[in-house]
């Protein structure tokens, strides 16, 4: 009888994508990267320790601290750091959602955001000149605010506009219309952009099409969205491509 091969063939290719689907997790996830990498020097200094004590006790010693470390990031992607009052260096902040691998850039006439380590492009602005986060969201009709970041910025929901309703992970929320004096991110500014305040949405500010519908165009180029403004402005503390 011969063996069922079409069986074999069909569990290594299941196996095989389940590898790579695995892959591409860890490669995207750099505190899982972190916490493996810990989790295997706890290991190897456990079996380290049974013939060098000293070194096994101090890669175990590393690999804890990069356990809590790990931890620590895990907390932080749930309370950003800034609610906090704890201002992080650039190269962890990097490592949590909305942390950027590289910089935002002004290129020529564009703006270049990065995607971050979380999947996302997170882009660097200014609302009526206080430094704000937002989320690109292309599937977003309108910009929103946070309240916390509303208050930042002193944006207040208008009298006599009518409220919104949101869809969100939770249910439906209920947002108040507002407008935005101006809105700068890298070499774009956008002038009273309609924007609602969204208790419900929790500690992230949007970016929706409102404001990418303003732009001369807009595209992803690999991993960087490439925004690209009718009118460039001149841009001061803002890094500039070589």
């Amino acid at each position: 009888m011969k063996p069922p091969t079409d069986t074999t063939d069909q569990l290594l290719s299941a196996a095989q994508g389940l590898l790579l689907d695995l892959a591409d997790l860890i490669a995207a996830q750099p505190l899982l990267r972190w916490a493996l990498a810990s989790m295997a020097l706890v290991i190897i200094g456990g079996w380290v320790r049974q013939l060098v004590p000293f070194l096994g006790s101090f890669l175990r010693f590393l690999g804890n601290i990069g356990l809590m470390a790990s931890l620590l990031g895990a907390v932080f992607t749930v309370i950003p750091p800034a609610q906090l009052g704890i201002t992080l260096p650039d190269s962890i902040a990097a490592l949590l959602p909305g942390g950027e691998a590289e910089p935002q850039i002004v290129e020529g006439n564009t703006t270049r955001i990065p995607l971050s380590p979380d999947g996302h492009f997170w882009a660097r602005a200014k609302v009526n000149d206080v430094p704000l986060r937002f989320l690109i969201d292309t599937g977003a009709t309108l910009t929103t605010l946070s309240p916390a970041d509303a208050d930042k910025a002193d944006v207040h929901p208008q009298p006599g506009r009518r409220r919104v309703e949101l869809k969100t992970a939770n249910g439906l929320a209920q947002g108040a219309m507002a407008q935005i004096d101006q809105l700068r991110v890298g070499n774009i500014a956008a002038r009273h952009l309609d924007a609602v305040v969204a208790p419900g949405l929790g500690d992230t500010s949007v970016l929706g099409m409102n404001f990418l519908t303003r732009l001369k165009s807009w595209r992803v180029e690999g991993k960087v969205m490439v925004l690209e403004p009718n009118h460039p402005i001149s841009v001061k503390n803002e890094k500039r491509a070589p």
